[in-house]
């Protein structure tokens, strides 16, 4: 009798995986949006409502290693419901606080929870297990892409909430919607997921997590991986939150910030699928130097050049392409150095460097702005730190991990 384990629908899986990131990622790109609002009717400073969000990145990142580590044990079934749940509490928490503190609370480690229970560490783990290795890569593009469709959907519904209801009552309204995560779950739960983890890794033994995470911080492509990583998280975070007070700053109006936002997601689904289609055909180190790369060059120009709507939408759209097109070689890499078993764990390890580069990119952005009225020296370093990424990123090696072969006893 065969030990394989019976796999989901390829279809089954993406379509349910994808439509569960469109909603998680896409109400998420929106928050930039609700900066003025809050700020201005709560009395608060920017820094404050950046405070929050850098908070949320955080935790993000901290709550995404044990949320692989959960996905990874008992399936990624039981943490989409978990984060769905927390992501409906974080939203309606974040309409109702009344102190910055409640606000860092909900807006920041509820949401960041959240959001580590249904991303991209958990559902990647899914199409590492159900897919096969040589669509692997182009399935993760497929599902980064969604992710960007969520923000061309959602950032104009968002802002279009916001001015016909309000930013309290749109963010409740959020809070109810984001409970569809809930019925998508049921389509990623895995058929004998418990019995059968070993074999689904597709490696003759079982590594117990700490093996498995020793293993990978003792191997060098994986560190230099992992620093990159965190020059991604500092970049768009910054940009995705601070762009449209930026922009209002001089003098364009919120639906030039709107449209903005919605061009980097709409171009971003192209920029992911590309990355995910030509990482089974090409170097994924040189994929991720490349955008790295492009990327310090785009927001040079984007300074240099007077700042006007057509400049800020092609900004938005050669930046969109090279937005998220970072998550699926990253993690088509550590899946195919360290295969699948504890991808989910390492990938959220890997995720946690590119959310402490959200944390500092979004609080230095409202730090600095309140010190110096500007966003210049945030601006600057995203430049200097898109350089370095992409230098980082030649040397690390692709083929998979050796291991000394396990005798049975």
């Amino acid at each position: 009798m065969s030990s394989e384990p019976q796999k989901l629908s390829m279809v089954q899986v993406l379509a349910c995986g994808a439509a569960i990131v469109t909603l998680s990622m896409g109400i998420r790109h929106g928050f930039g949006l609700w900066l003025q609002p809050i700020t201005q009717d709560m009395g608060w400073t920017r820094q404050t409502f950046a405070l929050a969000i850098a908070v949320q990145n955080i935790a993000w990142g901290i709550f995404g290693i044990f949320a692989g580590m959960a996905a990874d044990r008992f399936g990624a079934f039981r943490v989409l419901i978990g984060g769905a749940v927390l992501y409906a509490f974080g939203l309606a928490g974040m309409a109702l606080s009344p102190t910055p503190l409640l606000f860092a609370l909900t807006a920041g480690v509820l949401i960041g929870a959240a959001q580590a229970g249904t991303t991209y560490a958990v559902i990647y783990g899914v199409l590492g297990r159900q897919i096969a290795p040589e669509k692997r890569s182009w399935a993760m593009g497929v599902a980064a892409a969604a992710g960007s469709f969520g923000q061309f959907l959602m950032v104009p519904v968002e802002g279009q909430l916001i001015a016909r209801l309000g930013w309290q009552e749109s963010l409740l309204a959020l809070s109810a919607m984001v409970l569809l995560i809930v019925p998508l779950a049921f389509g990623l739960r895995e058929p004998g997921f418990g019995r059968a983890a070993g074999a689904a890794a597709g490696t003759p033994r079982k590594q117990a997590v700490g093996e498995a995470l020793s293993e990978a911080l003792r191997y060098p492509s994986f560190l230099l991986l992992t620093a990159g990583y965190f020059v991604c998280g500092f970049q768009v975070v910054f940009i995705g939150v601070h762009m449209p007070s930026y922009l209002k700053d001089h003098g364009l109006s919120p639906q030039v910030a709107s449209y903005a936002l919605a061009l980097i997601g709409l171009f971003n689904v192209f920029g992911t699928y590309i990355a995910g289609t030509l990482g089974q055909r090409m170097a994924r180190r040189h994929i991720l130097a490349f955008i790295y790369f492009a990327r310090a060059a785009a927001i040079t120009v984007f300074l240099l050049v007077p700042l006007s709507p057509v400049s800020v939408y092609v900004f938005s759209a050669v930046i969109g392409a090279l937005w998220l097109s970072t998550v699926p070689p990253t993690n088509a890499t550590v899946a195919q150095i360290f295969g699948v078993q504890h991808l989910s764990m390492l990938g959220g390890f890997v995720f946690f460097s590119h959310q402490i580069g959200s944390f500092l990119g979004v609080w230095l952005g409202g730090y600095l702005y309140d010190r110096t009225g500007s966003y210049d020296v945030v601006w600057y370093l995203s430049i200097a730190l898109g350089v370095a990424a992409g230098l980082i990123n030649l040397p690390i090696r692709e083929t998979p991990i050796r291991r000394p072969e396990v005798r049975p006893a």
